[in-house]
C-alpha cells in the first residue's frame, strides 16, 4: 500500500488515505448562481471570476490506522460523515 492524497472526497471513502480539495457542493452552488445570472440576462463575459473558498480535508481513519498513523484529535474532532 502507498499512502496518497487525492483531490476528491470519494477516494478516501473508497479506501485511500486522504483527500484535500474544493467542496463539490460549493462548486455546484456557485455554478448554479452563475447559470441563474446568465439566464436573467447578464453577459457571461461580464461575470467576475470566483475562486473557491470552501475546501475539504478528509482522512480515512481506518486506512490511517492500517498504516500505523496516529491522527491528532484536533484533526478528527468534527467528522461530518
Amino acid at each position: 500500500m502507498i499512502p496518497a492524497i487525492y483531490y476528491l472526497r470519494a477516494f478516501p471513502q473508497a479506501g485511500s488515505l486522504s483527500s484535500y480539495g474544493n467542496s463539490l457542493t460549493d462548486l455546484y452552488r456557485q455554478g448554479g448562481i452563475y447559470t441563474g445570472r446568465v439566464l436573467k440576462g447578464e453577459k457571461p463575459a461580464d461575470l467576475p471570476v470566483i475562486q473557491s473558498t470552501k475546501f475539504e480535508f478528509v482522512i480515512n481513519l481506518n486506512t490511517a490506522k492500517a498504516f500505523g498513523l496516529e491522527i491528532p484529535r484536533r484533526c478528527s474532532h468534527s467528522p461530518t460523515r
